[in-house]
């Protein structure tokens, strides 16, 4: 019959939604684990390593930088 089978396949891609949702969001909280987005202090650790001593300024604009260009 054709309506038990158009009932498989919306059950189908019910079941796929969901399983794609799901693996979708582990894998971006695998991602965020592994690259954690750059904080102060990293920035601070940045300009250490290149031998400065940041001010607060500085850091604010590195900051504001980062989240105009996303």
């Amino acid at each position: 019959m054709w309506w038990t089978n158009l009932l498989y396949v919306l059950l189908g891609v019910l079941i796929g939604a969901v399983a794609g949702f799901f693996i979708s969001r582990k894998l971006f909280a695998d991602q965020l684990k592994k690259n954690p987005p750059i904080n102060e202090n990293m920035i601070r650790a940045m300009y250490r390593q290149m031998g400065q001593k940041p001010s607060e300024k500085q850091i604010r604009q590195v900051i504001n930088a980062m989240n105009k260009n996303r």
